[in-house]
């Protein structure tokens, strides 16, 4: 049952509200995340056109506050968002909002909310079985797991990790600040990026019971002031990719997916040469294929695109291709490999892009699509 919170909190609880036409039922459902604003007040979602690249608004679809981070269930009967907020409960934590979808329509119904067990979380993964979800709080620093009960609801909290450690960027790292959790194909370890402790943190995780514990390696330690945010397993399961936040980078590492462990490869800057003004980087994702790796630059406003070597795990620069739009935080590439979706919050918009799958170069494709501070972007194939 929906958990009771405080007066604050109901005004945290998602509600339905109506959708603007009907999504037919061939097709795929993007769901848009934003932040609470003058423009936006909660999930949005859209057709997508496979021939084409076009996205049709199929407008709000549920109100909660500021949903940064979404993820759908492996049955596509069940979203997830996180709510990056610190008022859910007495204990200053943020929130976990699950909606059943409706694969006709696109509609979203509010099944409960459950406290993310510390402030400002803003990364989720559901396990491979579908069985329990793992959160990422920034603020506090801690990882949660929450089991998946059989109607797509959230159970309460069944295990905390708190993070420690700081680094030399004393503005952004005197603390941690959990910024993703991501499990291996096996569903046997969890990566955790924390930006504040400059670590990528090993978690052995149990998928019958859901629990996290420290790996035969329990961490491994970041350059100084990089600030891993996002991590991005490569599918042929024998490296990893961390973008870097603060210094504008890709990280390569191998990874022993019998040990758990991760031994670091190479760096790149995921900017060009020549470019002198401010920048953080954001999102990183592994093309289905393998042979390619995209990341987010905010400030030069781009995704940078590499190409990747299979056998060595080596990245080679392919382009810099601007967003058309300011602050591009997070993208996500449709399972087809042939699209890929920028968020642009600073500007409002949502850019598409047509993948080559020669060389993995981006080529924009029809009119940029408006839609307030979106800031995570998940397609849910729904037929």
């Amino acid at each position: 049952m929906f958990k009771t919170l405080s007066m604050l909190a109901l005004c945290f609880c998602a509600s339905v509200v109506g959708v603007r036409g009907q999504a037919p039922a061939e097709g795929t459902l993007v769901y848009i995340g934003t932040y609470t604003g003058a423009k936006s007040k909660g999930i949005h979602t859209f057709r997508f056109n496979q021939a084409t690249g076009a996205l049709t608004p199929g407008g709000p679809v549920a109100e909660t506050p500021s949903p940064s981070w979404l993820v759908p269930h492996p049955s596509g009967q069940y979203l997830y968002a996180a709510n990056e907020v610190d008022d859910v409960d007495a204990d200053k934590s943020g929130g976990v909002s699950a909606f059943r979808i409706d694969r006709a329509t696109g509609a979203l119904t509010l099944l409960n909310t459950q406290p993310s067990k510390g402030a400002h979380p803003c990364h989720l993964t559901v396990d491979r079985a579908g069985t329990h979800l793992l959160v990422a709080n920034y603020t506090g620093g801690t990882l949660a797991v929450l089991p998946l009960e059989r109607d797509g609801s959230l159970g309460s909290a069944s295990q905390v990790v708190q993070h420690k450690g700081s680094s030399i960027n004393t503005g952004r790292q005197s603390a941690p600040h959990a910024h993703s959790i991501d499990l291996d194909a096996d569903n046997r370890f969890a990566i955790a990026a924390d930006l504040g402790a400059d670590r990528l943190f090993v978690y052995r995780y149990d998928a019958r019971g859901g629990g996290l514990s420290a790996g035969l390696q329990p961490a491994i330690a970041a350059t100084p002031g990089a600030g891993p945010r996002h991590f991005a397993f490569h599918p042929n399961g024998r490296f990893g990719f961390a973008i870097n936040e603060l210094s504008s980078t890709v990280t390569s590492y191998g990874w022993d997916a019998q040990r758990g462990a991760l031994k670091t490869l190479a760096t790149i800057s995921t900017l060009p040469r020549r470019f002198r003004g401010e920048n953080s980087t954001a999102e990183i994702r592994v093309h289905p294929g393998g042979r390619f790796l995209y990341g987010s630059n905010r400030g030069h406003d781009s995704i940078v695109v590499y190409q990747v070597g299979l056998a060595s795990g080596n990245l080679t620069l392919v382009e810099h291709e601007p967003t058309r739009g300011k602050t591009p935080r997070n993208f996500t590439i449709d399972p087809s490999g042939q699209w890929l979706i920028a968020a642009n919050q600073g500007s409002d918009t949502l850019a598409v892009f047509r993948i080559s799958d020669r060389t993995g170069a981006l080529t924009p494709v029809g009119p940029l699509v408006k839609v307030g501070s979106p800031v995570s972007v998940v397609f849910v194939r729904n037929s």
